[in-house]
């Protein structure tokens, strides 16, 4: 039993004359036969009745020809739903990400993706961790997450977008401000407040004391703000448009934090989330702030 056959089938049912069916799809009458006769053979009853003018479907061929038009419809209305993801003509790109990250990142992306596929929705999920953000990716609850690559993802393909400076975050009457750049050495441990992810010298001295910890970026300058320690943040630009009274040095020796994209594979998004993901990596290097170093290059991914 093939598609071809119950698409003829149906049409049989439908018209229910040979030769015109035949006419209709273009093909000989006993090309047409010989689908209804291979169905037959599959059911082992008869589906059709000859009548001088014309053919009736048996009681067999009734349940059949109402399941094929019901299977045939449905299976059409998905060839076209597929067709419409695919050239971007609906569906949803469903994304996690913490919301400094979504504010500073993909604000371009947005509004570009917006022109481009005005029909798909584009749909975020505020997450405050990277693993949370990996949770969902693996729950398929979304179709990209966007993460601090500071840990292997098994069963993920990973996708790097740019690597982020670290700077300490100190109010201007602080007496560190006054320095051009600081090493691990130079910070004062306890005064430390870091973001869930903080960077590494592999040494202990940038590990602050729990209490000091912030759930976001944003929340940790804020903190500073308020006189409440010294916030150890990314090097993001717009993330420090919105840090009026602090001064934000360099610091030195530690690792920059890689950020980029997750999914589960990339091969299989549809091509609006895929060109979703390249238009924030494109933007990457826009929302680096400038320290000393060059400037960041997004990724060349293939497809």
């Amino acid at each position: 039993m093939t598609l071809d056959d119950l698409r003829v089938f149906a049409a049989v049912c439908r018209v229910r004359n040979l030769s015109a069916v035949a006419r209709e799809m273009n093909c000989s009458q006993s090309a047409v036969s010989q689908h209804v006769r291979r169905l037959e053979k599959e059911v082992g009853l008869p589906l059709v009745e000859r009548r001088p003018r014309g053919v009736v479907p048996t009681s067999a061929g009734e349940i059949l020809y109402r399941s094929a038009a019901e299977g045939l419809t449905a299976l059409s209305d998905g060839l076209r739903q597929i067709e419409e993801l695919r050239t971007g003509r609906s569906g949803t790109v469903a994304v996690a990400a913490g919301s400094a990250s979504i504010r500073h990142f993909m604000g371009g992306a947005v509004q570009a993706f917006r022109k481009r596929y005005p029909q798909v929705e584009l749909e975020f999920r505020p997450e405050t961790t990277s693993e949370q953000c990996l949770r969902a990716l693996r729950a398929g609850a979304v179709d990209l997450a966007w993460i601090m690559f500071t840990a292997p993802a098994p069963g993920l393909e990973l996708r790097p977008v740019t690597e982020l400076d670290w700077v300490l975050a100190v109010r201007a009457d602080d007496p560190l401000a006054r320095l051009g750049s600081l090493r691990p050495a130079d910070l004062v441990r306890d005064r430390l407040i870091h973001p869930p992810c903080g960077p590494d010298d592999g040494s202990g001295q940038l590990d602050p004391p729990e209490r000091q910890a912030a759930i976001d970026w944003e929340t940790a300058l804020l903190l500073t703000e308020l006189g409440l320690g010294h916030a150890l943040v990314p090097a993001v630009a717009g993330l420090h448009e919105r840090s009026d009274g602090l001064v934000l040095l360099p610091l030195e020796g530690v690792a920059p934090l890689t950020v980029g994209w997750a999914a589960r594979q990339w091969s299989a998004l549809p091509p609006p989330s895929r060109d979703f993901a390249e238009q924030v990596a494109k933007l990457a290097g826009e929302s680096k702030l400038a320290t000393g170093g060059p400037p960041a290059q997004p990724a060349e991914w293939g497809r």
